[in-house]
């Protein structure tokens, strides 16, 4: 018995090994650091693929357990890093051009959990009230533990109409809060702009597609044509902007900074994975496309400007706060950001496959690492609807399991130095009650509202610095 239990562990292991080979993963044999192949843990591997298959309570298909294996050593690594069957590699491609089907929320895996980064504006998810930190534990009657991230992804999205049933823990609610959702085509529209009154601009990026460039542009040209050319502040909003296309982050970036212009810089092992990315236009466009940010007026570049952020602003959305502020174009406002400053690389495998990997960090132009700190605002304004919730109960990049650590602070002789925010002053606050009564699924707030208190003490701002700059 034993022997045919080390024989079907051999071909496993035998199939494993072609798999690796397959995939390239020369780390084992780094030119740098040889190490010996990891024969203990090889043998155990195999030992327990040829137990799975004699003896589990069920057949299981060698497919299957590699499959998963495959699975398990990715998400082992960090929240990130996946394996991507078929349809999560299909469903990846379709996110990014801005319309598909679900319920509209940004997610990860934490403990076996799904756990919310962020409800995308304007979404199911968003009208309902779900927020940033939740953990769904069941979809319907399915409970979420028994599932990988891909399937309970596959669980949410469906037929537009249709209603799925979400139990989610919050840390602030007593109990299990209940959520009935009906399924829509996400339309995320992803550049919105209005003037808020003569001479100040108001523009909000929801998330970085492959036309968020494209879309700015325009959305500027238009607005400064509104004003005649006689433009006095400028407002980015980037809250709750979950991130998305690093090129379009980029595009962002140049819109309001002189050509040439340092935006962001990478560093990995691989020389692929080190990159500085800069205000250009090889650096921003693909497949081809004339430069859209080339006719933009002159004074998009020197307009004054605010940049509010918090704790849903995340991984693109960061790059731009951060080029912005190291090289003094902005003034950041509002709240500490989510801090997902790491590069994941796609890599098809074949079969309509693929791997999302995490191979870099990301830089600000001045050298601070986003990961697992994010972007410190120069001025420090809460939101008065979140102000008296407890600082733990705000889910940052930090907080989840297995992630990456900020190489700086792993480094004692860099010489940087750890800012905290200072306590903000209690501004009046208003009442967060819905009409039901049901505090624990507040209203949501509409950004560029006439009730975004943080709106407008950026408008307050933006006027303050017109009058210092006529005196």
């Amino acid at each position: 018995m034993r022997s045919r239990i080390e024989k079907i562990g051999l071909i496993g292991l035998g199939l494993i090994a072609g798999v690796l080979i397959s995939l390239q993963l020369s780390a084992i044999a780094d030119k740098d650091s040889a190490e010996p192949l990891p024969i203990e843990e090889l043998r155990a591997f195999s030992e327990v693929f040829g137990r799975i298959k004699s003896d589990y309570v069920e057949p299981v298909t060698d497919k299957k357990l590699i499959t998963e294996a495959i699975t398990g050593m990715l998400t082992g690594l960090d929240p990130h890093s996946a394996y991507l069957d078929a349809d999560a590699f299909k469903e990846l491609q379709i996110g990014t051009q801005g319309e598909f089907g679900g319920l509209g929320i940004e997610v990860g895996m934490e403990d076996g959990l799904v756990k919310v980064i962020s409800p995308i504006e304007d979404s199911p998810a968003y009208h309902a009230g779900m927020k940033s930190g939740d953990l769904i534990i069941k979809l319907d009657d399915v409970m979420v533990k028994s599932l990988t991230l891909s399937d309970a992804v596959k669980r949410m999205r469906g037929k537009p109409g249709s209603k799925i049933v979400l139990t989610v823990i919050r840390k602030e609610a007593p109990k299990p809060l209940t959520f009935t959702l009906t399924r829509a085509i996400i339309k995320v529209q992803s550049v919105k702009s209005k003037l808020v009154e003569p001479g100040y601009a108001f523009i909000r990026i929801t998330q970085f597609q492959e036309h968020t460039g494209e879309n700015l542009a325009t959305a500027l040209n238009n607005l400064f044509k509104q004003n005649q050319g006689t433009m006095k502040g400028l407002v980015l909003d980037l809250r709750n902007d979950p991130g998305g296309l690093l090129n379009s982050s980029v595009a962002a970036s140049a819109a309001f900074l002189p050509k040439d212009t340092l935006v962001v810089y990478t560093e990995g092992r691989n020389s692929d994975a080190k990159m500085r990315l800069t205000a250009v236009p090889n650096d921003y466009l693909r497949n081809n496309e004339k430069d859209y940010l080339k006719n933009l007026p002159a004074a998009v570049k020197t307009v004054p400007m605010i940049v509010l952020v918090n704790g849903g602003s995340a991984s693109a959305s960061e790059i731009v706060a951060g080029a912005l502020q190291d090289h003094k174009r902005a003034v950041i406002m509002g709240t500490q950001t989510f801090g997902k400053g790491s590069v994941q690389s796609v890599l098809p495998l074949g079969n309509n496959t693929a791997i999302k990997l995490t191979t870099a960090r990301y830089f600000t132009p001045g050298g601070r690492s986003i990961q697992a700190k994010g972007i410190v605002p120069d001025i420090v304004v809460e939101d008065p609807a979140t102000i008296d919730q407890d600082q733990t109960f705000r889910m940052r990049e930090a907080d989840l399991e297995r992630h990456l650590s900020n190489s700086q602070e792993l480094d004692t002789n860099t010489g940087t130095t750890t800012v905290k925010p200072a306590a903000p002053a209690a501004p009046a606050k208003p009442s967060s009650k819905r009409e039901d009564g049901d505090t624990t699924k507040p209203k949501m707030l509409e950004f560029g509202s006439k009730d975004d208190y943080q709106l407008h003490q950026a408008l307050n701002l933006l006027k303050g610095m017109n009058i210092l700059q006529g005196k």
